[in-house]
């Protein structure tokens, strides 16, 4: 389930002895992509010359991209440090969940454009917990040490996923208590949403596809778990020399 803890086989998949082949396959896939494999055909060659499993392959796939837009995705990336910007547009899910995996002790993979992702990404099923209290203390919290706490936030969550409502009126809930200027909407689809965002906005997401063609972003649920989360599980496949 998205934002759950690790799988049972994780200890094992992940472990210190199978990262060498994981970092190898992910540079092989990311090769591949980048000279126009279809993702399906490459994943099965990577992956079956290293004899990885489900999870494996789906670590590596998330970790890489195809269309080798990192460096104009860096370029557009808002460091910590950086000036308020007029409104901040949030991928609800995609933040919330990754955030929540960390702290549930699941796996997040570094990736070749710098962030981090898990390996459920987001589903039908999303069930809210004691995690997800946690995550929007954290995320509001993050926020105002960056001295953002006044800026609008616009989170956009996915309509199909199961119990979006519960999450929305936590998030309102949240932004309540802490008197900040937080909105939410429920959306078909917050992906083409955020691809216009405005000028002058920034967006919140890991979603490779968002990145490429949002004005600019910054990984809020990344820096929150690598500042806040010490015990996270976070799996280096070693692409930033890509």
């Amino acid at each position: 389930m998205p934002g759950g803890g690790a799988h049972p086989e994780d200890a094992q998949l992940f472990a210190p002895a199978a990262l060498g082949d994981l970092r190898r396959g992910a540079r092989e896939l990311s090769w591949l992509r980048r000279r126009g494999y279809a993702l399906k055909s490459a994943l099965k060659l990577v992956g079956d010359r290293y004899q990885l499993r489900e999870r494996q392959r789906t670590a590596i796939k998330r970790a890489t991209s195809g269309a080798g837009r990192e460096a104009a995705r860096a370029e557009r990336r808002q460091r910590r440090g950086a000036a308020a910007p007029e409104a901040v547009w949030v991928d609800g899910f995609n933040v919330v969940i990754t955030l929540e995996t960390a702290l549930n002790g699941g796996v997040l993979v570094t990736t070749l454009d710098g962030t981090l992702r898990d390996l459920a990404g987001v589903h039908g099923a999303y069930r809210v917990s004691a995690a997800t209290e946690r995550a929007l203390e954290l995320l509001a919290l993050d926020l105002r040490e960056r001295g953002w706490g006044g800026v609008p936030l616009r989170w956009l969550l996915d309509a199909p996923v199961s119990n979006t409502g519960r999450l929305a009126a936590r998030i309102r809930e949240r932004a309540e208590h802490e008197g900040l200027p937080w909105e939410v909407e429920v959306v078909p689809d917050p992906d083409p949403v955020l691809r216009e965002a405005p000028p002058g906005s920034v967006v919140a997401s890991g979603d490779a596809p968002v990145l490429d063609d949002c004005p600019a972003w910054f990984d809020w649920a990344g820096e929150c778990v690598r500042a806040r989360c010490p015990e996270a599980w976070l799996v280096d496949l070693e692409l930033g020399g890509l």
